[in-house]
């Protein structure tokens, strides 16, 4: 018999308790069921159905490294997902976070009931119209709020910070 390897996702920035997950892991959390129709530029109207913690339950238990002391804190925070087809997808703390958007997103562990050990977990926004955050084969997790608006921001190379006459 042969074993198949599970897909990893690791958790990773300001987390007080940073992660590798499989499938199996993600399955202990309560799951989620999200009856999902987006567009996909290339083949139309998709639907499936979708299971899966919330992206909020599983980073929230990694314990985002928020300052108790300032004010909102959590609303500084990104959220950068990364896929094993190269794809990136960027999700703000607030849209998650249950005293704000409160958004569904979830950490799709199945996909019309067909498990996705070997592929990983898929990134699934049930809101979004078009399906173009929907992050298969998810390898990486990222919360970020560490940028400090505090400075100047360094011009990007290529690009002027002048608007165009």
């Amino acid at each position: 018999m042969v074993a198949v390897k599970l897909a990893e996702l690791a958790l990773t920035g300001d987390l007080v308790r940073p992660a590798r997950l499989t499938l199996p892991d993600l399955l202990g959390w309560r799951q989620h069921v999200a009856d999902v129709s987006f567009e996909c530029a290339t083949s139309g109207i998709r639907r499936h159905r979708f299971a899966g913690p919330r992206l909020y339950d599983v980073l929230a238990d990694a314990g985002p490294g928020f300052d108790p002391a300032r004010r909102k804190d959590r609303l500084r925070f990104l959220i950068a997902v990364t896929g094993t087809d190269g794809h990136h997808a960027l999700l703000s703390w607030a849209e998650i976070d249950p005293d704000f958007a409160h958004a569904p997103v979830l950490l799709a562990v199945t996909n019309d009931g067909s498990p996705l050990d070997a592929a990983g977990p898929q990134l699934v926004l049930p809101q979004d119209r078009c399906g173009a955050r929907h992050i298969s084969g998810i390898t990486a997790i990222r919360v970020d709020g560490g940028y400090d608006f505090d400075g100047p921001v360094p011009a990007t190379p290529g690009r002027t910070s002048a608007a165009a006459p």
